[in-house]
């Protein structure tokens, strides 16, 4: 039997390789072993053919949602691990339940809920037949996920060259693929999805239920896309962003398909991702501090002490210095020991000890930005160096992704700034797959179309249902610049909307705009981690309203795409009995064209009462909702 505290190749609670090792004879007829999530709804069944290959099919209340589909990965030996196995046999297949719940430093959930059935077994291939390779299955009532281990004799003589995993779709579903992490989501259709689609990848099938493909637990390996699969309708596969060395480990990330009723739902589940990851490794989390951060944009003394006095003033928790502070980023001369400005983003002078004494005093954090080209020659130096300043966090900006060297990279680079204790924000194309769980010093990432690239009202409506189910996303929410495309009550909502543990405000702003709007409490009292989520309405592209606890206050945030529309709240998730007072912020003109004026009103409410969100085109709604005492 599975031990549940027991470690192995594959992570997190598993048997041993020897005990997992099934040696079978003789080649079989056509088969099929089921695992089934804890509540029943969703199947994940096991297929194995007449010539040795496996497949998988996942159904979701009785209906297909994944066909059968191929699974196994080729190697550079020429080796095709998708076929050629002997015959797996039922009753030598190891099976577990874990039910288990865990408290993260911080997130979108006090608790997490993790619970999931799991299979596992090794089975002969023709090519070692003194070795198994070893798959794992694990069904959750969010979603299945699985994963390969290549055993050792095939590792030592070769690489993997080619993922075989395959996802096929009941029909021509509409899909929302962007093509690089920084795309804008657009529909379209399973049959014109192109080769380098991003994960998470979100499918709304016809049948009903929404589902979203992609990976998990990616530390060693390359990282994959979807691309078509030639000549299988519906399909698509796992595209490797390069080889894969075995010599050190095996072990496959996790490939996982999410399957809900609905696209709020979906979201709900996301710490599925979480739970395929390993536990923190870091012992003492005190020193890990979300918050909300402004970019100082002039790369002076001054800039940065009214930044200090700004972010006092709008209960911010950090400044950051980004690019040019050390020189131009990109000159391999510039030197992120030294304050040395680029000249062509500031005359100075800048002072950057000074600020940080500032800051300390006031109770604030300074973040640096350095360029990859500085962290992959001299990250081991910097680290310390940053400490011994006073720096709480850095920036890695442009950072490598995607092959199994850089991947390695980045991994080493995260866990070398948790042991140092500092806090990082990663940038440009990096997503996360659930890793922050290991290493919570891991604050955002960017990976993500945000306000930098300003973008249309319908990509924000997505965001939620796609991005955001592989974690944070630093989006960067503007306020005055005159370049943003939506009304300034998508704008507040969007702090609720996004998630960010470091939450970066007033991206392309500075103190010196800020006239006292009142409209900017709602961002002045919002946190950035939760005890609790819930997704009240959504279609994706359309319009999303989330609502998030924090102690006990709410705090919702409701945006719209391109028509104007009126959304219901009901309240029912407040504490039956209780009163709140209600700050709302709603869009000034929701039938006009002035984005700017935002309208706000207080109301007392109950767990009985439904709120009314009137937002025009491109519009929003805030609330702030308080109990009485």
């Amino acid at each position: 039997m599975f031990n549940p505290l027991r470690r192995t190749i594959f992570g997190v609670r598993h048997a041993t390789c020897a005990v997992l090792l099934l040696f079978a004879a003789a080649a079989a007829a056509t088969q099929a072993i089921p695992l089934a999530s804890p509540d029943g709804n969703l199947r994940v069944t096991l297929m194995q053919g007449e010539d040795g290959g496996l497949s998988y099919r996942v159904d979701y209340k009785g209906k297909p949602v994944i066909l059968p589909s191929r699974l196994g990965v080729a190697l550079s030996d020429g080796t095709d691990l998708s076929r050629g196995f002997a015959a797996i046999r039922p009753e030598h297949v190891l099976r577990d339940e874990t039910n288990l719940v865990w408290k993260p430093p911080y997130g979108e959930r006090a608790i997490v809920s993790d619970h999931f059935r799991e299979l596992g077994f090794g089975v002969e291939h023709h090519a070692v037949p003194d070795a198994a390779v070893m798959f794992v299955f694990r069904a959750y009532n969010a979603g299945i996920a699985f994963r390969y281990a290549v055993p050792a004799p095939l590792r030592l003589r070769a690489s993997i060259t080619n993922e075989l995993t395959e996802f096929t779709f009941t029909g021509d579903h509409r899909a929302w693929p962007v093509y690089f992490a920084q795309g804008e989501y657009k529909p379209e259709t399973l049959s014109t999805v192109k080769k380098g689609a991003e994960r998470p990848l979100t499918v709304e099938t016809t049948e009903g239920p929404v589902a979203a493909i992609g990976e998990a637990a990616l530390i060693d390996f390359a990282r994959i896309k979807f691309a078509p699969a030639p000549g299988k309708a519906y399909t698509l596969k796992a595209d490797l962003d390069g080889p894969v060395s075995l010599k050190k480990s095996g072990v496959s990330p996790w490939r996982y398909v999410m399957v809900a009723d609905n696209a709020c739902r979906l979201l709900e589940n996301n710490d599925f991702i979480l739970n395929l990851n390993e536990p923190s490794r870091i012992a003492d989390t005190s020193w890990i501090k979300p918050g909300k951060v402004i970019r100082e944009t002039s790369l002076t003394t001054r800039g940065g002490l009214a930044c200090v006095d700004f972010a006092k003033t709008m209960n911010l928790q950090y400044i950051e210095f980004d690019a040019g502070w050390y020189g131009h980023e990109y000159d391999d001369a510039s030197d992120a020991r030294t304050v040395t400005l680029d000249p062509k983003r500031s005359k100075g002078p800048l002072d950057l000890p000074k600020v940080i004494r500032y800051a300390k005093e006031n109770g604030i954090g300074v973040i640096l930005y350095v360029n990859r080209r500085e962290l992959e020659r001299r990250l081991d130096e910097l680290l310390p160096l940053y400490t011994s300043w006073g720096i709480v966090g850095m920036k890695y900006g442009f950072v490598n992704v995607g092959s199994q060297k850089w991947t390695v990279w980045l991994s080493d680079a995260i866990r070398k700034a948790g042991e140092a204790r500092m806090m990082i924000d990663i940038h440009d194309e990096y997503r996360l797959t659930g890793n922050q769980r290991t290493w919570p010093n891991v604050m955002t990432v960017e990976g993500i179309r945000g306000n930098e690239e300003m973008p249309e009202a319908p990509h924000n409506c997505a965001l939620p249902f796609t991005r955001y189910l592989c974690g944070p996303g630093d989006y960067t929410p503007c306020w005055y610049n005159g370049r943003v495309k939506n009304t300034r009550a998508h704008q507040l909502a969007l702090g609720v909307v996004t998630y960010s543990p470091w939450q970066f405000l007033f991206w392309y702003d500075n103190p010196g705009m800020y006239k006292g709007e009142p409209e900017l409490d709602f961002w002045r009292q919002m946190p950035t981690v939760w005890d609790d989520t819930r997704v009240l309405h959504g279609r994706i592209g359309a319009y999303a309203s989330i609502a998030r606890r924090s102690g006990n206050d709410w705090f919702i945030g409701t945006i719209n795409a391109l028509e104007r529309r009126t959304l219901e709240i009901p309240l029912s998730f407040l504490t039956p009995g209780k009163t709140y007072t209600a700050a709302l912020y709603s869009d000034g003109a929701p039938g006009g064209s002035d984005r700017t004026r935002v309208t706000c009103a207080t109301r007392r409410v109950t767990a009985a009462d439904t709120l009314t969100a009137d937002m025009a085109m491109n519009g929003g709604h805030a609330v702030h909702l308080v109990p009485l005492p």
